[in-house]
């Protein structure tokens, strides 16, 4: 399976061609093969595809053409080690691929390996051979925009370069007639190349035919006087002198690769005599440390650079505020220096700098210019001639130019080199995308230091026996400062300068979230944090600068796009703008398509923003939306999980909430999957704001979905605080509903006597305010706590209540699970039949109220029902499909659960392998769930299974944020 560029964007299978679809999905295709093996960021692949204005539906067409190409890839390739795979990385999208299976990589492959020393030039000839026998024509044919034009003209230089180097070759070998025709050729659509003419003039005189080879260089020499106003270049006026007397110049191995024609000046400006060469670099960081990934990210694109003779390597390192940018581009480009002997320059661009204007590029040139000794009087006058003579001197030469803190790629192209053999550093707070698209820049994004970074950080400013004296207060301080460069560094200097200060005492000033940012102050704007964001800030937009106050409201960890256009009251696409400028210039991070998040200390700024900019009508209005936001869309999704009436009804959706509309099971559990840790946080910060009716509703919403993934802490948690904010407010029904979900997460961690006083307690309250649905649920609660515990009679009593209360309530869905409880118990107590009779019309009505959770259980009590009955193999068709809507409605306990006694009619049958297996497959569920070895499900797996498998040795239970 190969991907060819070199003509047509095809891909190419067992020999075929295999459909790859309309030409912007060719274009996706070839934007990311062209970087197989890396990863490229959707911002990328939009630029590169539709342009830099792109339509507005870009991304989700971009994302449309992704799954195809990815699904094309899986059905195509026969085995693996073939087998193209499209995956996402965190750095955008990886097209894995080896270089010999995307043509333009294995064309510069074999060129490579032409110009090794060591072969015969036979043996070089032919690679050349094989490499230009794979251009099938124009390259990207029938892709248009300006990327696929500018790589297409980048090619087509490639080729050039490479039949010169091979008609050289053919020539030293004494096969010249071989290379006449395709180099007549080629020169038609170049005429102006001057190395192509030369190549041509050499073959003609050898193959005996000198006199067409002078007639050539005539007609050369007068199109450049027509056409460029300049005489031919010394290269091929030595051929041309070379052939008068005699005989051409023995053409070299491998011959330098061309430059555009153009006129060659008559002068160049004086520069340094040799041995004053520029360095600029300023002093290293003290204490560096980290950043091993990203330092050899940068080694490589350096040894990349032989890979691209004719074009400037540049990389493009962005992050946000106080990441430490600077500090790795000046460590990395003193590591590098030895690589460029000519000459080191820096320039501080002041991009996002205070109380000024950035540097201009015209000031930047002029002032590369004085560093290279170039007089006044010989400096031109306007921006344009003054580039020019910049990349004039740095012709021939290795230098490293480290632009730092760039406002935007305008301000860093006209100091970008344009020679073969320098490298430009660009750093800034935003990713440059656009010279990513344009000039081909490798990106690189710093994110923030991990705990052993940090913690090495420290210990290069204090000291290891001072980090080491205070361990608590150094996991608290790196905790604390978020992993941010800038912040350790602060500290570690306030605590350097204090010697006698203890660790602990700063890291209580961190602890207090009011002081923070106050005791993250060095003295002075460049080592204080709050004022390094407030220069990102005050770059934004008005509406992005709104956007970034008002998510110091949001409870975090983090947030999806709709939700945030609720917050923000704007529409989705705007929402969608708006978080893309914050993206760029790093003070929100999309960790995961869709979702944003910042770090704490930019958090805490924009809580700070927000109070001093925004006030206490357009704070709350911003809440009251969002809250509106996820409460609507959590009681969406859990009618969807188990459909089932409201015990209250909600309050009225603020215009703009916008709650998000889901149509199925599926989506309502990836809903929750994705917005769970956040609506913890919600609850949480709902009381404070005054919202204690959504803080009780919230926790409502979310019972049963923390209830099936085994999250009863997190479910005590919730319900404790809403019980708090319903109590607070008088709120009967919220208390009511607290209670029961608080007696539910007693009931499973195994607490029956609290859980009997909040159920006993919800009831009453249920009573007073009239809910039939409160008390039906209730009953159905009791009724299963009494059937564990042994007490049948009174259990089946509890369910014919719930049945009851549902009839009263219209609850077709409750009075389904109310009757297949009153079916379990009448099985506990022998009565078969009867058992059989309720589970059947519990089917029905669980089926026409599309509950698939409730036909679920419903399953597993008639598995339990034929078994009794000795129907062995309806009992094991009944558990499968038990076991299956368990596992799709996200019901993990229930699951495992039906997995035991499956696994118990598999051994009853003499199935004991079949049983084995799926007795494993239960206890590694309770191992997911963190049921600890005395829970009665897991006790009842080990004693089935003896020793506990490998596989499923306790892992650590899920960890949710606390609240």
């Amino acid at each position: 399976m190969d991907v060819r560029l070199l003509g047509p964007v095809e891909l190419s299978v067992r020999g075929g061609t295999a459909e790859v679809g309309p030409p912007q999905r060719r274009a996706v295709l070839a934007a990311l093969a062209v970087d197989a093996g890396r990863p490229v960021t959707a911002d990328v692949l939009i630029q590169r595809v539709w342009g830099a204005d792109p339509p507005d539906g870009a991304r989700r067409a971009l994302h449309a053409h992704i799954a195809r190409i990815r699904r094309l890839c899986e059905q195509t390739g026969e085995t693996e080690d073939v087998r193209l795979r499209l995956v996402r990385r965190s750095g955008g999208y990886l097209l894995e691929a080896r270089p010999d299976q995307v043509d333009v990589h294995r064309f510069r492959q074999l060129v490579g390996r032409a110009r090794e020393s060591g072969r015969t030039d036979e043996a070089r000839a032919s690679l050349v051979r094989e490499a230009l026998g794979l251009w099938r024509g124009e390259p990207l044919a029938g892709l248009g925009g300006p990327w696929a034009g500018r790589v297409r003209e980048a090619w087509r230089q490639e080729r050039v370069d490479a039949v010169v180097g091979w008609a050289h070759l053919e020539t030293r070998v004494g096969d010249p007639v071989a290379v006449i025709g395709p180099l007549t050729e080629l020169l038609g659509e170049h005429p102006l190349v001057e190395p192509l003419a030369g190549a041509l003039m050499r073959a003609l005189h050898t193959a005996g035919r000198g006199a067409e080879a002078l007639d050539h260089y005539a007609g050369v020499r007068q199109r450049l006087a027509d056409e460029l106003g300049a005489d031919p270049g010394p290269e091929l006026r030595e051929v041309h002198q070379s052939i008068l007397r005699g005989g051409p110049s023995e053409p070299s191995a491998w011959p330098t690769p061309r430059t555009p024609a153009r006129p060659v000046p008559r002068t160049l400006p004086r520069a340094r005599p040799p041995g004053e060469i520029p360095v600029q670099l300023p002093m290293g960081v003290r204490g560096f440390t980290g950043r091993g990934r990203e330092l050899a990210r940068l080694e490589e694109i350096l040894a990349s650079a032989t890979d691209q003779p004719s074009a400037v390597v540049i990389s493009a390192v962005s992050g946000t505020a106080g990441v430490g940018k600077t500090a790795l581009a000046v460590h990395w480009a003193r590591r590098a220096q030895r690589a460029f002997p000519d000459g080191q320059l820096y320039v501080n661009l002041h991009g996002f700098a205070p109380g000024g204007p950035a540097v201009s590029p015209a000031e930047a040139v002029r002032g590369f210019l004085d560093a290279f000794g170039v007089s006044p009087d010989r400096v031109p006058a306007g921006l344009e001639a003054q580039t020019g003579l910049y990349r004039s001197l740095l012709a021939g030469r290795r230098v490293l130019v480290v632009l730092d803190n760039a406002r935007d790629a305008e301000q860093v192209r006209p100091l970008l080199p344009g020679s073969p053999g320098c490298l430009a550093l660009v750093t800034s707070r935003k990713t440059l995308t656009g010279l990513a698209a344009s000039e081909g820049a490798h990106l690189l994004t710093l994110g923030l230091l991990g705990p052993a970074e940090a913690r090495e950080l420290l210990i290069g400013r204090l000291g290891t026996d001072r980090v080491a004296a205070e361990p608590a207060a150094v996991r608290e301080i790196v905790g604390q400062c978020a992993g941010l460069p800038l912040a350790l560094a602060i500290v570690a200097a306030r605590a350097a300068a204090q010697p006698g200060l203890p660790l602990a005492a700063l890291a209580g000033e961190l602890r207090r979230s009011d002081e923070r940012l106050d005791a993250l102050d060095g003295g002075e704007p460049v080592s204080q944090v709050r004022a390094v964001f407030s220069w990102s800030y005050r770059a934004l937009s008005t509406g992005a600068a709104r956007l970034f106050r008002l998510l110091g409201v949001h409870p975090g960890p983090d947030a999806a796009v709709p939700a945030i256009a609720a917050l923000a009251d704007v529409p989705v696409p705007r929402a969608r703008v708006l978080l893309a400028e914050l993206a760029r210039g790093h003070l929100l991070t999309e960790h995961v398509p869709g979702r944003y998040a910042f770090h704490d200390l930019l958090r805490a700024y924009a809580a700070e923003l927000v109070a001093d900019h925004d006030s206490d009508d357009v704070r709350r209005a911003a809440v009251h939306r969002m809250l509106d936001h996820y409460l609507h869309t959590a009681h969406t999704a859990d009618a969807l999980l188990t459909p089932r009436p409201t015990p209250a009804p909600l309050p009225p959706v603020q215009p703009g909430a916008a709650p998000v509309e889901l149509a199925d099971h599926p989506q309502a559990q990836a809903w929750f999957t994705a917005e769970h840790a956040v609506l913890l946080s919600a609850v949480q910060q709902a009381p404070a704001s005054g919202f204690d009716t959504h803080t009780w509703q919230l926790a409502s919403a979310l019972t049963t979905y923390l209830d099936r993934h085994g999250y009863w802490r997190a479910l005590t948690a919730v319900h404790t605080t809403a019980l708090d904010a319903a109590l607070r407010r008088g709120d009967r029904a919220g208390q009511a509903d607290a209670h029961r979900g608080l007696g539910l997460a007693q009931d499973r961690l195994d607490r029956p006597d609290d859980a009997r006083a909040h159920y006993l307690r919800a009831l009453e309250l249920f009573g007073e305010v009239g809910s039939h649905t409160g008390q039906a649920r209730i009953h159905q609660h009791l009724s299963r706590m009494s059937e564990a515990q042994g007490r049948r009679r009174q259990a089946l009593g509890h369910a014919h209540s719930s049945l009851a209360h549902h009839r009263a309530a219209g609850d077709r869905a409750g009075q389904s699970a109310a009757l297949n409880h009153i079916g379990w118990i009448l099985a506990q107590l022998g009565d078969h039949r009867q058992a059989l009779a309720h589970c059947r019309e519990a089917l029905d009505l669980a089926q026409e109220t599309a509950d698939l959770n409730g036909q679920a259980h419903i399953w597993d009590s008639l598995g339990y029902i034929h078994h009794r009955l000795e129907g062995h193999e309806e009992a094991v068709d009944c558990y499968r499909r038990a076991v299956d809507l368990f596992h799709r409605t996200g019901d993990r306990h229930s699951e495992a659960s039906g997995l035991l006694c499956l696994g118990d009619i598999q051994h009853a049958t003499a199935h004991a392998h079949a049983a084995d297996n799926t007795w494993t497959q239960a206890l590694a569920i309770t191992a997911d769930l963190g049921l600890p070895d005395t829970d009665p499900l897991r006790t009842s797996l080990l004693e089935r299974l003896g020793p506990v498998p490998p596989a499923v040795q306790r892992s650590e239970p899920a960890v949710l944020p606390s609240i």
